[in-house]
């Protein structure tokens, strides 16, 4: 029985998928990690922002007031707000130059920044620095230290002068008005500093949102597949459960027909044997004797040949397949000999054509092959024929090799023969067990051959047989 073939779909190993799952899902939980932290980063620069404003500010207003009023309270008052933003120049200064993260965790809490938001600050600076989005701001950050240096030495002038006693007032309305041309700048930077903040927050978001689905479509996709092969499998597990169930039935109706026609053609010969003895015993014409035996011994032989064929059936059955070198001709030869004692060997004519010597297969199935196909040609040979021939032909074609087993006998009605391979049918002559050509039908197909046959009645039969090739010679 064949089993039906399904087109196989080619699918990634499963490890692969869990693989690429196990990537995705990594990249998720850092991708995830470094939006939490580039957020909380951006919210310390905000913070961090107004800290650095709101001292910018105070230190003008405190120098402006320090000149209008000479009071020196109001320069101590400039002197710890501009502090603040030496700071972050410190902290800035020290990112470009030197990698020593506590030295700029002290330009930044000298600006006022929040021990907690001290290494995220650096970290974003180190991780996105040179991305142009990010990069921006820290060049705003640099022209804003510019600008505290120039408001340093502007403050500076102005301290000398006002202590000196020197500072006119001409001289005095001019560095007022150099004092409000830099608060000025001061205010265009830190409005450029926190609309660059959040560009790159949008845009890191937009990103980090892309991403995000890009991974997640990922995994999607592979627990589809998986799905996929998993009902896959599950379908053809299916396909081949009911495959083996409907082999099942058909092997359980085969061995209930097998049971029944064995013992109803066991049973037949022993009650034909017996009915001879009773008839023998009643017998007292010698001659008449004589041929009852001989019936009795036609009986038996044929028992013995339907046993012969059981046993092969039960072999072919339950034995494995074993490959290994076989001549041909000594097989043969072997097979011949069996029927020495048979009266129809001696009128019938072997020709052997044999191409190839020895081939790699299984000497059961062969054996079981060439003697039942033997066999049969011999059974029915033309009695009317003189001249009775069995030709037996082996030849490789391609990468197989074909067997041809010929004879001129009885041949087989035209009618019945697409039915000659299965189990206890019997010919138009009925000698036979009907096992036989099933039984060879079934090695061929153990040795992944095929087996065909075409006759016509009174010309003869021929059997062609077709074998892989196993050993590639």
């Amino acid at each position: 029985m064949n089993e039906k073939k399904t087109n196989k779909i080619k699918y990634p190993s499963v490890y692969f998928l869990f693989g690429i799952i196990f990537l995705s899902c990594a990249s998720l939980i850092f991708l995830n990690y470094s939006t939490i932290r580039i957020l909380s980063a951006n919210r310390a620069y905000v913070t961090g922002e107004s800290q650095y404003s709101k001292a910018q500010k105070d230190a003008v207003y405190y120098l402006t007031t320090y000149v209008h009023t000479k009071n020196a309270k109001y320069w101590d008052s400039y002197l710890r707000e501009i502090e603040i933003n030496k700071g972050d120049k410190l902290a800035l200064n020290t990112l470009h130059s030197n990698p020593d993260d506590e030295k700029v965790k002290v330009g930044l809490r000298a600006g006022r920044n929040k021990d907690e938001d001290l290494d995220d600050i650096i970290w974003l600076y180190k991780k996105f620095g040179n991305i142009s989005m990010f990069s921006i701001i820290f060049k705003i950050w640099g022209e804003a230290n510019i600008l505290t240096d120039e408001l340093t030495l502007l403050g500076n002038e102005v301290h000398k002068k006002m202590v000196s006693n020197t500072l006119a007032e001409v001289e005095k309305n001019s560095l007022l008005q150099k004092i409000e041309i830099i608060g000025e700048k001061f205010t265009i930077l830190e409005r450029n500093f926190t609309d660059a903040i959040v560009h790159a927050s949008w845009k890191m978001k937009s990103y980090l949102i892309f991403a995000n689905i890009f991974f997640i479509l990922i995994i999607i996709s592979c627990v589809g597949i998986y799905f996929s092969m998993m009902m896959k499998k599950l379908l053809e597990s299916t396909k081949v459960i009911e495959l083996k169930n409907e082999n099942l039935i058909l092997a359980n109706k085969e061995l209930d027909r097998f049971v029944y026609s064995t013992s109803h053609d066991l049973r037949s010969p022993l009650t034909s044997l017996k009915g001879l003895v009773q008839i023998a015993k009643e017998e007292e014409d010698l001659e008449q004797i004589k041929y009852y035996f001989e019936l009795m011994d036609q009986t038996i032989s044929k028992q013995d040949q339907f046993i012969m064929d059981i046993i092969d059936y039960s072999r072919n059955k339950r034995v494995g397949k074993t490959l290994e070198p076989v001549n041909l001709h000594q097989l043969i030869d072997d097979i011949v000999q069996q029927y020495n004692h048979n009266d129809k060997i001696k009128t019938i004519k072997i020709e052997k054509n044999l191409e190839i010597d020895e081939i790699h297969s299984d000497p059961l199935r062969l054996k079981i092959i060439f003697s039942n196909l033997i066999s049969n040609a011999i059974k029915y040979g033309d009695p009317e024929k003189s001249v009775k021939k069995i030709e037996i032909k082996i030849y490789k074609e391609n990468d197989v090799f074909k067997i041809e087993i010929k004879d001129n006998g009885l041949g087989i009605n035209e009618e019945i023969l697409p039915r000659i391979f299965e189990m206890f049918f019997g010919t138009n002559h009925n000698i036979g067990s009907g096992l036989g050509l099933y039984i060879t039908m079934e090695a061929v197909q153990v040795l992944g051959g095929t087996i065909s046959a075409s006759s016509r009645i009174k010309e003869g039969t021929i059997f062609t047989i077709t074998l892989p090739n196993y050993h590639g010679n």
